[in-house]
């Protein structure tokens, strides 16, 4: 049986493609900060709420924040998936652990949890419309509809850059299934 494969689609903002989801973490990283994506994912939703355009001078800044964040979301996809071949490696003196306030402590130990939460509670197309969802609203002249629940999947996507982050910093390491054997002494 042929497994499908989820592609990041990254061509469009990287310029490459990457199978790999660590190496689209990379690339995801080496194109911004986890403060940019923060702040402008969160001035996008707060703009759905308003009947000022996002970034008037430059709306094609917020197409580009959704291809990312589109890639984004099928790499965390991917890594809900891994969570079971992979840890991540020990915390490290250095890391901002204030930046990543979202995260619980069991989080940032295993920050694999947080994807497992976030694809239990929304789907990985939820999510894509959600991004959808805030690209119109925030650049249309008018203000959201109150139907759409788009603070649900905002809080899950700030947790998974946080965690993301964490994994960029700390590393992973595969998990070595071992086999334990009953010995039988007579």
């Amino acid at each position: 049986m042929k497994k499908n494969k989820i592609s990041f689609e990254m061509s469009f903002w990287a310029g490459y493609k990457a199978g790999n989801p660590f190496k689209a973490i990379q690339a995801f990283f080496a194109f911004a900060n986890l403060d940019y994506y923060k702040q402008h994912l969160s001035e996008v939703v707060m703009h759905c709420y308003k009947t000022k355009v996002y970034k008037q001078d430059n709306p094609s800044d917020v197409f580009v924040l959704y291809t990312i964040l589109s890639s984004f979301l099928k790499v965390c996809y991917c890594l809900k998936k891994k969570s079971k071949k992979c840890k991540v490696a020990a915390s490290l003196r250095s890391e901002t652990v204030f930046l990543l306030s979202s995260l619980t402590k069991e989080e940032c130990e295993n920050p694999f949890m947080v994807f497992q939460k976030a694809f239990e509670e929304k789907t990985l197309e939820e999510f894509e419309l959600f991004l959808y969802q805030i690209v119109e609203f925030s650049l249309s002249p008018h203000t959201a509809d109150p139907d759409p629940d788009l603070t649900t999947p905002y809080v899950h996507l700030i947790r998974m850059l946080d965690a993301v982050e964490l994994i960029r910093e700390r590393g992973v390491e595969k998990i070595k299934k071992t086999v334990l054997v009953n010995v039988v002494t007579e």
